[in-house]
């Protein structure tokens, strides 16, 4: 195999990973800076900026004919997400999760992953892409309720909702994004030097935000080109590669996220990262698949055996969570396990 197609990878996900960063960071702040309610901005702005990376790479290969490519990434990022970073992350401390959770986010996450599974079988239409979307819409709408729901009882003891929990893969961009959010004419702090003004301000996040976007696109075209590459050298079929390679790399700043939040003991953040994820890949990367190449990509290994293990990992990951309200270091073990046991099956 050509080290090239390997190096292309690697450095895409680099790229990806920094500049989906500063894309979040940036769109946030000019989002708060023109007026944006900070519920908004934390469900929708947030929301989707850290599912660019799924969405870009999905895109561009369904729009480069391997759709089996992107419809691998969905399956992979759901399914790596409940099974092999919530199990590292329990393995690093027990994960509790909140009954609210458990009632609200995790249904709505595995509804979520079953709708685009039970479109996926026929294969996806510029129809089934049109309700994903009024899905995704719907989604967020329960999530704005849900947030504001939050708040207002967290007001009293200064909680901060989970999915208002800002993903990605450096918890520090992640904290100020959440200071920003909690007084955004002030990105430096009370005690830092004084702000420069708004304009000039304004101006800076939203370069910061089209160089994110640049920066993440370039490092979707990198990845996508180097695992189509990496299929066609090894003989592995374009969806099997998007639910390993393009999937887990999508997914390694939650990974690295999760597991530093568990070592802090932010649970919330853990859970409300991976099932909020799960709800935007199934949805709107699902809906942008479906419209950009309608059909069914893939054989019975992507579609039908996909399927069926990322739903497979969503109900085990919902028994654990409901059984106690926790995640268990065994419990831990056993999604790892179970992931790595799983991948075989899906190629083909």
């Amino acid at each position: 195999m050509n080290p090239a197609l390997l190096l292309a990878v690697l450095v895409g996900l680099a790229l990806l990973a920094w500049s989906a960063d500063h894309l979040v960071l940036g769109a946030s702040r000019v989002a708060a800076r023109l007026g944006v309610p900070t519920l908004v901005v934390g469900v929708v702005v947030i929301g989707f900026g850290t599912s660019t990376p799924e969405m870009l790479v999905s895109g561009l290969a369904a729009g480069g004919g391997a759709a089996d490519v992107g419809v691998g990434n969905v399956i992979g990022s759901n399914l790596a997400n409940l099974t092999l970073v919530l199990g590292v992350a329990a393995l690093v401390a027990s994960i509790g999760v909140r009954s609210t959770v458990v009632r609200r986010e995790v249904p709505l996450s595995l509804a979520a992953s079953g709708l685009f599974a039970l479109l996926l079988q026929n294969g996806l239409t510029r129809r089934d892409g049109v309700l994903l979307a009024l899905a995704m819409a719907a989604s967020l709408a329960l999530l704005l309720r849900w947030t504001a729901r939050d708040r207002r009882a967290a007001d009293d003891t200064n909680l901060v909702p989970s999915v208002l929990e800002p993903a990605g893969p450096d918890p520090e961009l992640a904290e100020e994004v959440l200071e920003m959010l909690a007084d955004p004419d002030d990105a430096t702090g009370s005690g830092g030097p004084a702000a420069p003004p708004q304009q000039v301000r304004l101006r800076r996040e939203v370069w910061r935000t089209l160089g994110g976007l640049v920066g993440t696109l370039a490092g979707a075209e990198l990845l996508v080109r180097g695992a189509l590459g990496i299929a066609s050298a090894t003989g592995l079929s374009g969806g099997f590669v998007g639910v390993t390679i393009v999937a887990v790399g999508t997914s390694l700043p939650e990974l690295l996220t999760a597991a530093q939040a568990a070592r802090r003991g932010e649970s919330d953040l853990v859970v409300g990262n991976l099932l909020g994820s799960n709800i935007f890949n199934a949805l709107t990367v699902g809906a942008l698949v479906a419209l950009l190449a309608p059909g069914r990509p893939g054989g019975d290994a992507l579609v039908v055996t996909g399927s069926l293990v990322m739903m497979g990992a969503g109900v085990l990951s919902m028994l654990f969570m409901w059984r106690r309200y926790r995640v268990t270091r065994v419990e831990g073990a056993v999604l790892v396990a179970a992931y790595v046991a799983v991948l075989p099956a899906l190629n083909g």
